[in-house]
């Protein structure tokens, strides 16, 4: 099984062990799946935002030479996204 379907089975799992949960504390299970939805998604944002300062820091100290354009780019991808958010 490759690491994406594992991942992706594991994601799945615990969605619905949060939907459950959710449910069990007495919200309408249409409710829990939207709740669980936005719980997961925002783990996985907070996950991401991790990931990158901790790759950009470690690029600040082992690798300064690179670093800046580093920065550049995430802007720039910060940038095109919201370029793309405000087009729709």
């Amino acid at each position: 099984m490759s690491i994406e379907a594992t991942s992706n089975a594991i994601g799945q799992e615990a969605l619905a062990g949060l939907i459950a949960q959710l449910v069990d504390q007495g919200h309408p299970l249409q409710y829990a799946q939207v709740m669980a939805t936005s719980i997961i998604f925002q783990a996985d944002l907070d996950l991401r935002n991790a990931q990158m300062a901790r790759l950009l820091n470690w690029l600040k100290q082992e690798h300064e030479d690179i670093y800046l354009s580093s920065l550049g780019i995430v802007e720039k991808t910060r940038e095109e996204f919201e370029q793309r958010v405000q087009k729709g």
